[in-house]
């Protein structure tokens, strides 16, 4: 009888919509609790029994109680759940199935089932799966966490896992495309100059194979020069309805990781027949721009040729003998124009320098691997000066790229980066002033303005307020409209230079093309393309990491059990601990409160400021360079753990 009363019913809903709620994401811990932490930055315990009902990442609705002066929630309504798709390990005990996802703020381990074209046998304990969460307590209907076995990633004993298993946490393809070797070139109706015997060259790793860049540096009688640069050509192999371009679309760069690259393009493509070999007539697309003694872009030409690289130049040989060291020495063709483009290159960092903007020098970090994956080596790579010679070079022609598509097309794939998003404007100029850092806001919108005020900031040489500042400043995108980019200095800028690898540069060609031809531009890049490409940028760069956070745990962990001490800089600081980067190698390694004083209470952290203090006095802060510890190397979450060493 109670349970049909009207009143009754309507009575719980009114002490339901009375009952105080939060909405926010939770974060799981190791110890059982976990908090959720709403959007205003709002923090609320969640005490055991109520984190079974949920799962890291899952944002819900949950109950505010207050006992005493003990404030907690439990969570009643799940909004989104946190764990969708994942990666995990395959539980197999006593023929009952469960998966652990791979997750290190999630230690459930989930009840799960095969998908139906999967065969029970083929599934092992302790392999490597795909999985999916089809049941959540929180669900109508649902009583508990079940899953789905939906793919088998790697076996357990395939020394291949770092690589398989980070691919397939981001949905990204395993290998190449595969493709035929039939690739006859297109009759696209453009007039093509011969510069089949132009002393071009190419300058790459020692290992590239897919070299997509040769230049001719000629010197110019008014002290200048006159740089052509020719660009691999895939789109004369591969037009818009071709499936390789379809799969060149989905993938849209290709993914560089340590040992292994997937390429965009079938290999037969990108490796060979586009690739600019030494002796290889290639089909390019090629710019011949000039540029005066102080380094000031002057006109350019795009135009379609066929070209031929005569030398095939590794970096460090070229700067070596730039800077006077080895035995190596280019051809006497080669050698002038090495000189040029050295000259070309001091000519237009100084004019960056002066009217744009010049990113500072880090070093690349190189994994030497074995034919297993096993880390032989991590050597630091500088930037010298013939990997500047590219860079300059690529930067000049990508300059122009962006004014002939601004100028001749209105549209085009475009990187644009605004240093500052609007909605993060005031609380940078409120951060800036707060530092006696005088600033109008329009300086931080304003690409002029911001130039001078960047030069400023650098003038400073403060590490500590570089990193604080990034917190407010913006990530690079593509935008099928031209738009500044911040980071460059520059009005605009559009990519061209490296189509076998980006499929943005491919859609540029063939931009470049029509207007060579004369023929009116179609209809602007959609955002979903744009979008699709930001996107997957993102996530090349996550696989990346996530691989060397792999590689780097293996390699150092003989390190960890000898606690060996590194020179590392303070690279992110938050409530549990610090986030350091060590020189040597370039792995990162997480500093918990704990191992900084024996006392926790004597450790004050600032997240917000980036400061650490003990016992009163700051010991640490962003950007600081230390001294640590390694401590552990935990390969089950790909993570290293330090003290600091004095």
């Amino acid at each position: 009888m109670l349970q049909n009363n009207s009143m009754l019913a309507q009575l719980k809903q009114q002490i339901r919509d009375t009952t105080p709620r939060v909405e926010g994401v939770i974060k799981a811990t190791d110890k059982g609790f976990g908090f959720l932490e709403t959007d205003d930055g709002d923090s609320y315990f969640v005490p055991p029994p109520a984190m079974k009902q949920v799962l890291h990442g899952d944002r819900v609705k949950a109950i505010l109680k207050e006992e005493g002066e003990k404030t907690s929630v439990e969570p009643d309504t799940l909004l989104e759940i946190g764990l969708q798709r994942f990666v995990a390990r395959v539980q197999k005990r006593e023929g009952r199935l469960a998966v652990v996802p791979d997750h290190p703020s999630v230690k459930n381990v989930l009840k799960a089932r095969l998908k139906r074209s999967l065969e029970e046998d083929s599934i092992e304990d302790g392999d490597w799966v795909v999985a999916r969460l089809v049941r959540h307590p929180l669900k109508e209907g649902d009583r508990g966490f079940f899953s789905q076995i939906d793919e088998l990633v790697a076996k357990s004993d395939n020394p291949a896992v770092p690589w398989r298993v980070t691919l397939a946490r981001h949905a990204l393809e395993q290998a190449s495309p595969e493709a035929g070797d039939d690739w006859p070139m297109a009759d696209e109706g453009l007039t093509r100059e011969d510069l089949t015997a132009e002393p071009f060259f190419t300058i790459d790793g020692e290992k590239t194979r897919d070299m997509d860049d040769a230049l001719r540096v000629e010197t110019l009688d008014n002290g200048g020069w006159r740089l052509t640069v020719a660009i691999a050509d895939p789109t004369a192999y591969v037009d818009e309805s071709h499936a390789a371009d379809q799969e060149a679309r989905t993938r849209a760069f290709t993914v560089y990781l340590p040992g292994q690259n997937v390429t965009m393009l079938p290999e037969v493509l990108a490796d060979d027949l586009c690739s600019l070999w030494e002796g290889k007539e290639r089909p390019v697309l090629a710019c011949a721009l000039d540029i005066d003694a102080e380094g000031n872009l002057g006109d350019y030409r795009f135009f379609a040729a066929n070209m031929t690289s005569k030398s095939r130049l590794i970096y460090d040989h070229v700067s070596d003998w730039i800077e006077g060291k080895g035995d190596w020495a280019p051809d006497d063709a080669i050698a002038p124009q090495l000189k040029a483009l050295r000259d070309l290159t001091e000519a237009r960092s100084a004019w960056r320098a002066a009217h744009a903007l010049v990113f500072k020098d880090r070093p690349d970090y190189v994994f030497d691997l074995d034919a297993a994956g096993n880390v032989l080596d991590i050597r630091t790579e500088d930037r010298r000066i013939a990997n500047r010679m590219i860079e300059e070079s690529m930067i000049a022609a990508n300059a122009c790229c962006a004014d002939l598509l601004a100028d001749k097309v209105g549209h085009g794939i475009f990187n644009v980066h605004r240093a500052f998003e609007p909605e993060k404007a005031d609380a940078a100029h409120e951060f800036l002033a707060a530092q006696d850092i005088q600033v109008e806001r329009e300086a931080l919108l304003e690409l002029p303005r911001y130039r001078e005020l960047k030069r400023e900031l650098e003038a400073r040489d403060d590490a500590w307020l570089d990193v604080r500042l990034r917190r407010f400043q913006g990530f690079t995108s593509m935008s099928a409209l031209p738009g500044p980019h911040f980071g460059l200095g520059l009005a605009a800028y559009a990519t061209w230079t490296s189509p076998i690898r980006k499929y943005g540069d491919m859609v540029n060609h063939r931009l470049i093309k029509r207007v060579l031809k004369g023929e009116s531009a179609p209809a602007e890049a959609s955002q979903a393309l744009t979008e699709q490409l930001t996107e997957r940028r993102r996530l090349n760069r996550m696989a990346e990491r996530d691989v060397k956070d792999w590689l780097y745990v293996r390699y150092l962990a003989e390190s960890a059990k000898e606690q060996q001490e590194f020179d590392a800089e303070i690279i992110a600081i938050n409530r549990g601990g610090m986030r350091v980067r060590l020189v040597d190698n370039g792995a990162t390694a997480f500093i918990p409160a704990p191992l900084m004083h024996s006392e926790r209470d004597k450790v004050v952290i600032d997240d917000k400021e980036g400061r650490i203090q003990i016992e009163g006095e700051e010991r640490f802060k962003l950007g600081d360079m230390t001294r640590v510890a390694l401590t552990e190397a935990r390969e089950e979450t790909r993570s290293l753990v330090a003290r600091p060493a004095v």
